[in-house]
């Protein structure tokens, strides 16, 4: 069974889980600014770097300098690379080798774990 809406930040940020893809709003969020942490406001991503992954998670060719950190995840019997925030630890998502140049990198972060800054 699937979060309350309004505890989801808790379920994802604290408790490492997952929203259903494309349930986020970010996903349609186009405009110049930063995706900042929901927990504490920590500076994640610049807008510029978001991209069309079509995988239903707001995706990101490179996180800001310093934002995140990242461990080993080896839940589902897979072995994955956890991301979360450098600052409070929150889980955001996961980072893969799949993704667009210059990084090759797609960070696949989950909207309700993240806050839109318009510049």
């Amino acid at each position: 069974m699937a979060a309350p809406a309004h505890a989801r930040p808790v379920y994802i940020l604290r408790q490492a889980g997952t929203e259903r893809p494309f349930t986020s709003p970010l996903l349609k969020e186009h405009r110049k600014g930063t995706f900042v942490c929901a927990a504490d406001g920590n500076p994640l991503f610049s807008s510029t770097t978001k991209f069309e992954s079509g995988t239903g998670w707001p995706s990101f060719w490179r996180p800001l300098k310093g934002a995140v950190g990242t461990s080993t995840d080896s839940s589902f019997g897979m072995s994955r690379t956890e991301v979360h925030c450098s600052r409070c630890g929150g889980h955001l998502g996961h980072v893969f080798d799949d993704g667009p140049p210059p990084t090759g990198k797609r960070y696949c972060m989950n909207g309700d774990a993240l806050r839109f800054q318009p510049a």
